[in-house]
């Protein structure tokens, strides 16, 4: 572990390699799990504002879940998640003709209909951030869905914080990233 700011950072995310290999795992983090994705507060109001021109792009049973549930839920330690349909996939999660979980919130940005392109701890995947009061953990999440993309990131050498750069600037900043970088040369 190292500190960057008001961060504790686990070396995981610059000694793993990790890159997404959606056509082996179709999506799984999206449908698979106990629990809805992470969102901050102020991801909430985005979440209720947003819901409308989404909505086009949901699975009816999406819909549905999200028509019962809220655009987002509030967990029993008060904090907030996406909506499930029927405890398992994420409310927001559409398929392709592949038959490969998407994020609705991720296509409407994508097709110019909303300016946020999803929840930041989506973004982030695999690191995980826990905030406390002093200061943010930030870690990498090993999950055995992800085998596949832990072996793509291998063969193409490219670190978990390389993977997700844009996601950690857009969490951090891009000082941060920059200090981050420092940080994994001397690492190396």
């Amino acid at each position: 572990m190292f500190q960057l700011g008001k961060t504790i950072v686990s070396e995981d995310i610059i000694e793993k390699d990790f890159v997404c290999n959606l056509s082996a795992c179709k999506g799984a983090c999206c449908i698979d799990g106990e629990a809805g994705a992470p969102l901050e507060l102020e991801e909430t109001k985005i979440m209720q504002n947003i819901y409308p021109k989404v909505k086009p792009f949901m699975r009816k049973a999406g819909i549905a879940a999200v028509e019962a549930q809220g655009a987002f839920i509030t967990t029993e330690d008060g904090e907030f998640e996406t909506p499930l349909i029927n405890g398992a996939d994420c409310a927001y999660v559409m398929f392709d003709n592949k038959g490969t979980a998407l994020c609705a919130i991720e296509e409407a940005h994508n097709q110019g209909e909303i300016d946020w392109k999803k929840p930041v701890s989506c973004h982030l995947y695999p690191v995980r951030v826990k905030d406390y009061s002093e200061f943010s953990a930030v870690n990498y999440h090993k999950w055995e869905i992800c085998d596949d993309a832990c072996t793509l990131g291998k063969e193409l050498q490219v670190p978990v914080y390389k993977f997700v750069k844009q996601a950690l600037i857009r969490k951090f900043g891009e000082d941060w990233y920059m200090e981050l970088e420092k940080v994994a040369e001397k690492h190396q």
